[in-house]
């Protein structure tokens, strides 16, 4: 009988407990197994437009030829750096040789002149002292003599300025920088202002064009991702240095400082993203989506309290280590982080 009483007992009390665990709501799951929770909510992010920019520098020097003739020679070539000031070609003009030979010739025969002007002044001035000449022809050789002295004086400027026009032929590189175009060959015929050379100069910059409806929105200050595989090694992020006032053929240039960027490349296209306005999006701290083969997962917390795992659509937000969710999810679920070192 003993035995019976004891099994009947131990079936009651067993069977209480199954009752009173069916009534009793599941506990909720611990925080340490289940991480932090964030309620998805709508945030206005920036309005980001894939755009092609160019590496320049904030400005191109020109090395012109100052004076029309034929360029006998170029030092530089693309690529070289120069420093300023540096003679890098010289134009010669055979004409300006012959003119300043000529000039040469009037000069000296000015001089000669005068001297044989002073030499009479001298002879006139003895012979007035005698009293063999009146004053009126004292006066006259003496204004002989300045008027000579004059076109002496005339025709050595005159001469100084053939030469100097002849010196004009030197091309000096007006910036240091480096020269990224020189497609003038020496024996070519060049005009006065013709650029022989095309050197870079000031920071290297990448400048880009945006429509004017789009470039509204575009600020000084404001940051545009870089990417990383058209310029390795700089920095991930630009910023807007300057936007141009004007608007040409409905385009709005503006200029983007980027740290490590180098002017070794001019005219190297580069992807950059630019804000053009904004706009709602959810966006959630990175770690709250995992990646496994390929597809993006987030941990949601359901009616009944369970966590479950969704596949979502998911995609770098404009801030960095945060992730737009663009589908899988909306606003007002909740999603648990997953723990570290936990398994995914």
């Amino acid at each position: 009988m003993r035995p019976l009483l004891t099994a009947s007992l131990l079936a009651l009390t067993l069977g209480a407990a199954a009752c009173s665990e069916k009534a009793a709501p599941p506990p909720p799951p611990p925080a340490s197994a289940e991480g932090a929770r964030l309620t998805l909510r709508l945030q206005p992010v920036d309005d980001l437009k894939p755009v092609a920019a160019s590496v320049v520098t904030r400005d191109m020097a020109h090395a012109r030829a100052r004076i029309s003739g034929t360029l006998t020679e170029l030092k530089v070539r693309e690529g070289d750096e120069v420093r300023k000031g540096q003679l890098i070609g010289r134009v010669s003009d055979q004409r300006l040789t012959l003119e300043t030979t000529g000039y040469d010739a009037q000069a000296a025969a000015a001089a000669a002149e005068a001297a044989r002007a002073s030499a009479e002044l001298s002879r006139v001035q003895v012979l007035y002292d005698k009293g063999f000449y009146a004053k009126a022809r004292l006066e006259q050789a003496q204004a002989a003599a300045r008027a000579a002295e004059g076109m002496a004086a005339a025709a050595r400027a005159q001469r100084a300025a053939s030469a100097e026009m002849g010196s004009q032929g030197a091309i000096l590189a007006p910036s240091a920088g480096r020269v990224v175009l020189a497609d003038v060959p020496a024996g070519s015929v060049v005009a006065g202002g013709q650029s022989v050379a095309t050197i870079t100069s000031g920071e290297p910059l990448l400048r880009l064009e945006l429509p004017e409806g789009q470039a509204r929105a575009l600020k000084v200050g404001d940051r545009a991702p870089v990417s990383a595989s058209d310029l390795p090694g700089v920095a991930a992020y630009g910023t807007v240095v300057q936007v141009y006032p004007s608007v040409t053929g409905g385009q709005v240039t503006a200029d983007l400082r980027v740290d490590g960027l180098r002017a070794d490349l001019i005219g190297q296209r580069v992807r950059v993203q630019v804000k053009v306005g904004e706009r709602q999006a959810l966006v959630v701290p990175a770690a709250y989506v995992a990646t496994r083969f390929g597809l993006d997962f987030v941990r949601i917390l359901g009616p009944d309290g369970a966590a479950r795992e969704v596949a979502v659509q998911a995609a770098p937000a404009p801030t960095p280590g945060r992730t737009e969710i663009l589908s899988g999810a909306r606003a007002g679920d909740v999603l648990i982080a997953p723990v570290a070192g936990a398994a995914q």
